[in-house]
């Protein structure tokens, strides 16, 4: 109970045998003191822990319920119920509440660190990085408290880090906070996000080392078996990739589980199977919408691929929204994939831009951003920056997608013999490349 208090406290990652006794503990106590607003606090934080640890939003109308009724309890200076429903608001997806809340957070304790990491989270999520640096500076200037402060800064670092393009930096800071992680599951969650890192540089054999290394750490870690997953199909360990995603989902079957092993399948000719998970993508994300989780930005881009022309206007109009409300650069890539997908071409590349561009927060080197900007440029005649842009792609990282990587390559070969003919117009959009049916809506 002591060691769930301690990580559900400060943010870290906590098992869950240790969860279920601080939930029984927490839930005992307020049976017989139903007036006492911290436990109330502790008790919703638990909450939301456990529903993303299993894949069960079922936990958050419970965790919204416990955290609201510590603040009506104690509506002033109770920075545990405002960090906790930060957190939960983050888990959710809804990062102008987490702001709200996180702000609120900071507000009543600003020399309390743990109110920071979860303001942090929220404004990457709206992609506002200069916010972001400004509260890890103020953060990172707190007096230092021990172990936990330290490793929750270097992590947050990390990411900060990784949104501004400054990989080496990242992935250092990730490197000293996995050293100084002081329980196996904390341990574990740093090498997580190392081996994402290693990903999305296209190095999947370090990533699968560090994705091995959180398993070690932490067995029942699903996200490093998903990352397995990953690294193995990017090393074309297909039998062995589609068994690490399909013990992900049993041990949390989260819907971007389901639709990267769809791909897999897809990618490997196993079209039925791949239908099969795409129908799970859909069950997953309906199951999220009823415990208040958003899952627009996933859907948008799954609706753009496998829904047909009907699909990717209905990705346009759910991405439209969610820019809307969440105006970062993965937003922005995926609405203008989805209009590309649309056939706005002239509108897609503004957005496609705007995902790239270092100054509005698009820093991060992304293979999926290059190759969708790549594309739109390919369908508005400015063939140079689409070969620049698709090589660009497959430079950061040859198998970002085992579906799309090809197309990229694909698309290459097409441009360079356009190089070579006497005549050669622009190629025509090329047919959609995944075999999901049509109006494959959420």
């Amino acid at each position: 109970v002591a060691r769930a208090a301690g990580a559900v406290g400060t943010g870290a990652p906590a098992s869950l045998p240790d969860l279920a006794a601080l939930i029984a503990d927490r839930e005992a106590r307020l049976r017989a003191r139903p007036g006492d607003a911290r436990s109330w606090a502790e008790l919703g934080t638990a909450y939301v822990e456990r529903g993303g640890r299993t894949a069960e939003p079922g936990y958050y109308p419970k965790a919204e319920t416990a955290l609201r009724r510590s603040l009506k309890g104690r509506p002033k200076a109770n920075t545990e119920a405002l960090r906790g429903l930060a957190v939960l608001a983050n888990a959710r997806h809804d990062f102008r509440a987490a702001r709200k809340w996180g702000e609120a957070a900071v507000a009543a304790s600003p020399g309390r660190w743990t109110a920071y990491p979860p303001l942090i989270d929220a404004y990457r999520g709206l992609g506002d990085h200069k916010a972001a640096r400004k509260a890890l500076t103020r953060l990172a200037g707190l007096p230092p408290g021990g172990r936990a402060p330290r490793v929750r800064v270097l992590t947050v670092s990390g990411l900060v880090h990784r949104d501004r393009g400054r990989v080496e930096d990242s992935a250092a800071a990730l490197s000293d906070a996995a050293a100084l992680a002081s329980t196996p599951a904390e341990r574990a969650g740093c090498l997580v996000r190392i081996g994402e890192l290693a990903q999305e540089r296209g190095e999947p054999a370090e990533a699968l080392r560090a994705f091995d290394a959180a398993l070690r750490a932490e067995p029942g870690e699903h996200a490093a078996r998903a990352g397995r997953g990953r690294a193995l199909a990017a090393l074309g360990r297909h039998s062995e990739a589609l068994r690490a995603y399909q013990w992900a989902m049993v041990t949390r079957p989260l819907p971007r589980y389901a639709l990267e092993l769809g791909e897999l399948y897809e990618s490997l000719g196993m079209s039925g199977a791949a239908r099969a998970q795409y129908d799970v993508v859909r069950a997953r994300v309906r199951e999220g919408r009823a415990g208040g989780v958003s899952e627009e930005l996933l859907l948008g881009l799954f609706e753009a691929d496998h829904g047909g022309p009907r699909g990717a206007r209905e990705a346009v109009r759910r991405l439209r929204a969610e820019w809307a409300r969440h105006p970062s650069a993965a937003v922005a890539d995926a609405l203008g994939w989805a209009l590309h997908r649309a056939g706005e071409d002239e509108e897609a590349l503004v957005l496609a831009r705007r995902a790239t561009d270092r100054r509005r927060g698009g820093a991060a080197r992304v293979a999926l951003y290059s190759f969708h900007r790549g594309m739109a440029e390919r369908e508005t005649g400015a063939l140079g920056a689409a070969r620049r842009h698709l090589e660009e792609a497959l430079r950061i990282d040859p198998a970002f997608s085992p579906v799309l990587a090809p197309v990229a390559s694909k698309v290459l070969r097409e441009l360079d013999a356009c190089d070579l003919a006497a005549d050669c117009d622009v190629p025509a959009r090329p047919a959609p490349v995944r075999t999901a049916p049509a109006g494959a809506g959420g």
